[in-house]
């Protein structure tokens, strides 16, 4: 992984491609971000990349939000998830649910969906799994807008962490 002399030093694109993982299947957000180069420090470089994300229009950012994976669904069971993805629902047991866990949770998915057009986001790292079927109970009653921010608010976490791994390694 290059260090942040090395990102400082990048092309847009080559950014896009050495940090497009950080947030969910969108590298628009890195390629973005690279305007607010030099980075002094990993926690400048995230918060660019938070920024860039608030600066998009709602559109861009329902489709940031609709590029993650439902907790436990399909695309967990399939082996499909980004590596980041997979590590992170491995974190919290998610990969470990009993029958009754997975039908709950698979409940929870759909009705979350149902009500605000994208999946549940959460970041697991920060939770075990009694702590996730809370908040999923509880943000399940949250208004449209104040969840829509919630799920913005969790993947700017979800990312904060994965940048901290990746520049780590």
């Amino acid at each position: 992984m290059p260090n942040l002399a090395e990102i400082n030093a990048m092309a847009p694109a080559a950014l896009r491609d050495a940090l497009g993982g950080i947030f969910e299947r969108s590298p628009w957000v890195a390629e973005a971000a690279a305007a607010a180069r030099p980075f002094a420090t990993v926690a400048a470089l995230h918060q660019a990349m938070v920024q860039a994300v608030r600066r998009a229009p709602h559109a861009l950012q329902l489709g940031l939000l609709r590029a993650h994976p439902d907790l436990a669904g399909k695309e967990a069971q399939a082996g499909s998830l980004t590596a980041d993805s997979t590590a992170e629902q491995k974190s919290a047991a998610l990969d470990r649910l009993s029958r009754s866990e997975m039908d709950a949770i698979s409940r929870n998915n759909a009705d979350y969906r149902a009500r605000f057009g994208f999946p549940f986001i959460i970041c697991v790292r920060n939770h075990d799994k009694a702590g996730i079927f809370a908040a999923f109970a509880q943000r399940l009653n949250n208004a449209p807008e104040v969840e829509f921010a919630t799920a913005l608010d969790e993947v700017y976490q979800i990312a904060r962490l994965r940048l901290e791994r990746l520049m780590e390694a």
